[in-house]
């Protein structure tokens, strides 16, 4: 069963300065920490904060690409862990056929943000991978920091770029 979750913020692991996107589940209160590249976190930056660059991002031209193919992106959805990586795939229809294409949960998001379409993990994800367990919504940077700071070594090692 996929879960739909939005973006609910881009922060910087304290331990190894990588970037993370908090996925926050829209029906409750679960939260799942995504580490993702520098790169990637900037072009979600760029699109959450909607600033504009005099040329299009590579993001941009992946947008630009299924628009001129006449296809557009559906969703997209975490679909796995799998040996400490996280798995994602974009369903794009082109003619009212559905297509899925295997890619990075970092540039799917990317993609979702700039397509503005659902973004949805896998339940078996959820169930796996270390989420944030009930953050209220006025649960802050500070206390995300905290939580993700009393992560031990083997849950951090769990998430890899």
């Amino acid at each position: 069963m996929e879960i739909e979750m939005k973006i609910r913020g881009l922060m910087v692991d304290p331990a190894t300065n990588a970037p993370i996107v908090i996925l926050k589940d829209v029906q409750s209160d679960t939260v799942l920490p995504i580490w993702v590249g520098l790169y990637e976190a900037n072009s979600i930056a760029l699109e959450v904060e909607k600033a504009t660059t005099p040329r299009p991002m590579t993001h941009d031209l992946l947008k630009n690409l299924v628009q001129g193919l006449n296809a557009t992106i559906q969703r997209v959805v975490v679909t796995e862990l799998k040996n400490d990586t996280f798995y994602a795939v974009l369903w794009l229809e082109q003619d009212g056929e559905l297509v899925t294409i295997d890619c990075r949960p970092s540039d799917a998001l990317a993609l979702a943000l700039r397509a503005d379409c659902p973004i949805f993990v896998e339940e078996d994800v959820l169930r796996v991978a270390k989420v944030i367990p009930n953050p209220t919504d006025q649960a802050t940077q500070e206390e995300l920091r905290r939580w993700l700071e009393n992560l031990n070594d083997e849950d951090l090692g769990r998430y890899k770029m």
